[in-house]
C-alpha cells in the first residue's frame, strides 16, 4: 500500500471520529439542557401504564378536575374550562363529577356561542348520566335554545345534525322525549307544530297542533293549537281558488275558535282570517260564474252569481255578482 492511500484512509478514518465527537457533543448538549424540561412534560404512570404529559393531562382525581373546570368557568375563561370539562368526562367517565363535567361542556358552548352544540352537550349529559340533579335544568336549557332557533335569536351551522332535521324541530322533539310530563313538553310540542310551518311541513304540523290538544288536554297550550290547526288548514288550501273544501274547513274551524273563545287574544286575528277567507271563497265562485257567462252556458252562470250574493253578501265580489247578473238579464 503507498504512502498516499495510507494518508487518505487517515484522513477519512480522522473525519468520521471528528463526526461522532460532534453527535456526541450534541447529545450531551441535549441532555444537559433538555433532560429537565423532557421528565418535566413526559411521566411515566404504572397506573395507566404508559407515558404522559401533565400539561395535557388531567388531575390526580375527579373531584380536583371538577375543581379546575369550575374555576375556569367562573374566570369566563370558557376555552379553557371546555377543554378542562372535557378531560373530565373523557378520563373519568364513570364518576359522578363526570355527569356535572359533560353539563359545564354545554355551558362553554352556550358561552361560546355555539349553541346547537351546547344543545348536543345537554343531550349527551341526559341520556349518559340521568342520575344528574341537574336534568330537568338541562331539558330548560335545551327548550330555551329550541326558542332562540325559532325565534331566529340562535344561528350556527347544523350540517352535523344526525337526525337530519332542522335544529328547533330537533331539538322540540328531544325535548319532549327527555321529559314528557314536565312543564317544557306542553311548551315544545306547540312549538314543534310553528318550526314545522316554517319548513312549509303543514301535515307534520297540524299533527303535531292536534298532539298537543290529545296528550296535553290542560295546558295553556291548546287554545292556540286550535288556533294553528285552522291556520294550517287554510294554508293547505293551497290557494282558496283552488281547494274551496279546505277553505271552507279552516274557516269552520276559525268560527269555532272564535265561538268558544270569544275574549281569547288571538280571536281578532281568527276573525280577520274568516273574513278573508270569505274574500277567497266569493272569489272563486265569481270567477267560475264568469267562466260559465262566457261559455254562454248562462244558468250555470246565473246560479254561481246567485251564490257569492246569498253566501257572501258582506264581500266585494256580492256587489260584483249583483251587477253581472243585472247585465245578463238586459241580455234576455
Amino acid at each position: 500500500m503507498s504512502g498516499l492511500t495510507i494518508q487518505l484512509s487517515y484522513d477519512k478514518v480522522t473525519r468520521m471520529n471528528r463526526y461522532k465527537k460532534i453527535i456526541i457533543l450534541l447529545i450531551l448538549f441535549a441532555c444537559a439542557f433538555g433532560a429537565s424540561d423532557a421528565y418535566a412534560f413526559w411521566i411515566w404512570t404504572p397506573e395507566t401504564k404508559r407515558w404522559i404529559n401533565p400539561k395535557y393531562s388531567p388531575k390526580e382525581n375527579s373531584q380536583l378536575q371538577l375543581i379546575v373546570v369550575q374555576e375556569n368557568f367562573d374566570k369566563g375563561q370558557y376555552p379553557i374550562a371546555l377543554r378542562e370539562a372535557q378531560k373530565l368526562v373523557s378520563y373519568f367517565p364513570r364518576s359522578r363529577e363526570a355527569a356535572e363535567g359533560q353539563y359545564y361542556v354545554g355551558q362553554c358552548f352556550e358561552k361560546l356561542n355555539k349553541p346547537y352544540d351546547a344543545y348536543k352537550a345537554y343531550q349527551r349529559a341526559i341520556e349518559k348520566y340521568p342520575f344528574s340533579e341537574r336534568i330537568l335544568e338541562m331539558v330548560e336549557l335545551q327548550y330555551k335554545i329550541g326558542d332562540a332557533f325559532l325565534e331566529g335569536k340562535a344561528i350556527q351551522s347544523w350540517t352535523n345534525v344526525l337526525s337530519g332535521e332542522e335544529p328547533p324541530i330537533d331539538i322540540f322533539k328531544s325535548v319532549i322525549d327527555n321529559s314528557p310530563y314536565s312543564k317544557f313538553a306542553s311548551a315544545s310540542q306547540y312549538k314543534l307544530g310553528l318550526g314545522l310551518i316554517n319548513f312549509k311541513r303543514f301535515y307534520e304540523a297540524r299533527d303535531a297542533f292536534q298532539k298537543v290538544i290529545d296528550d296535553y288536554p290542560q295546558s295553556e297550550w291548546v287554545e292556540p293549537a286550535r288556533y294553528q290547526i285552522a291556520v294550517v288548514t287554510a294554508k293547505l288550501s293551497g290557494g282558496v281558488a283552488y281547494d274551496q273544501g279546505s277553505s271552507a274547513s279552516a274557516r269552520q274551524q276559525f268560527e269555532e275558535f272564535v265561538k268558544t273563545h270569544p275574549d281569547a287574544q288571538l280571536s281578532q286575528e281568527a276573525k280577520d282570517k274568516i273574513t278573508k277567507l270569505k274574500q277567497g271563497e266569493a272569489e272563486s265562485q265569481f270567477q267560475a260564474a264568469v267562466f260559465y257567462e262566457k261559455q254562454d252556458a248562462y244558468e250555470s252562470a246565473r246560479i254561481y252569481y246567485q251564490n257569492v250574493i246569498d253566501n257572501y253578501p258582506d264581500t266585494i265580489w256580492a256587489a260584483k255578482a249583483k251587477g253581472r247578473l243585472l247585465k245578463m238579464e238586459k241580455k234576455k
